[in-house]
C-alpha cells in the first residue's frame, strides 16, 4: 500500500479530485484493481462543497426530495448537497420546506443492513429519499440498503455516489461524480479474479470506512 495515488480530476470542477491507488484489493463482495480513496472528498469542506455542487446538477427541480440518507460517512457532503438542492428550488413536501439529512445505523445482520431508530423514522416514512453513498462496486450493499429504506416506507427518488462502477441498482439510476470509464478499474468475483490466479498477493482489505493493509 505504499504505491503512489493517482489523482483523477472532475471534468465539471478540476478542484474535485478522486485519489486512485492501483493494486489488488478485496472488498466484502469482490476483488478490485484500484482502491478509490474518497476520504478527502468526504471530510474536507472545500472538496465536499464542490462535489455536492456537481451532484446537485444531476437532478431536476421537479425531482421530489424530502430527506438525504447518508451512507459511508458522507454526512459532510450530504449537508452541502441539501443546501445546493434547496438553492436550486428542488421540490420538497416537508411542511417547513427544507431537507432532512440523516444517517442510519448499521445492523448486526450483515453488510448493507441498516436501521432507523423510532425518533428518525418520521424523516423516512412516506418521504422522498435521496440516497448518498461513497463508492459502488458490485451494488450488492447498496441494493440491500435501498431495500431497508423501503421497509421503513421510504420512497426512493434517486441515488448519488462519489464513484460508481455501475449505472443502475435495484431499478434506480446512480448519479455519480466519477465512473469506471473515468479510471482504469476492474472488479471480479473472488473466485474469478485473474490476479489471484496469477498469485498476486492482496495489498489490503477495503470497505466504506477505508483500508487495512495485509
Amino acid at each position: 500500500m505504499e504505491r503512489k495515488a493517482i489523482k483523477i480530476r472532475s471534468q465539471m470542477d478540476p478542484g474535485v479530485q478522486l485519489r486512485m491507488i492501483p493494486g489488488h484489493f478485496a472488498t466484502p463482495q469482490s476483488h478490485i484493481t484500484n482502491y478509490m480513496d474518497i476520504t478527502t472528498l468526504k471530510t474536507r469542506c472545500t472538496e465536499a462543497r464542490g462535489l455536492a455542487a456537481i451532484l446537485a446538477k444531476r437532478y431536476e427541480i421537479t425531482t421530489p426530495v424530502d430527506t438525504i440518507v447518508c451512507l459511508d460517512g458522507t454526512e459532510v457532503i450530504g449537508t452541502y448537497l441539501a443546501e445546493e438542492l434547496t438553492k436550486s428550488g428542488i421540490l420538497s413536501y416537508n411542511a417547513h420546506r427544507t431537507l432532512y439529512v440523516v444517517s442510519p445505523e448499521h445492523s448486526m445482520a450483515g453488510a448493507g443492513q441498516i436501521i432507523f431508530r423510532d425518533n428518525l423514522q418520521r424523516t423516512i416514512r412516506n418521504k422522498h429519499i435521496l440516497v448518498l453513498t461513497g463508492s459502488v462496486t458490485t451494488g450488492h450493499t447498496l441494493d440491500t440498503s435501498l431495500g431497508c429504506i423501503r421497509y421503513y416506507d421510504g420512497i426512493i427518488s434517486g441515488v448519488s455516489a462519489i464513484f460508481s462502477a455501475i449505472s443502475v441498482v435495484g431499478g434506480v439510476e446512480i448519479s455519480a461524480a466519477f465512473r469506471a470509464s473515468d479510471v482504469s478499474y476492474q472488479s471480479y468475483k473472488p473466485s474469478e479474479c485473474p490476479l489471484c490466479r496469477d498469485k498476486v498477493p492482496l495489498d489490503a482489505l477495503v470497505n466504506s470506512f477505508g483500508y487495512s493493509k495485509l
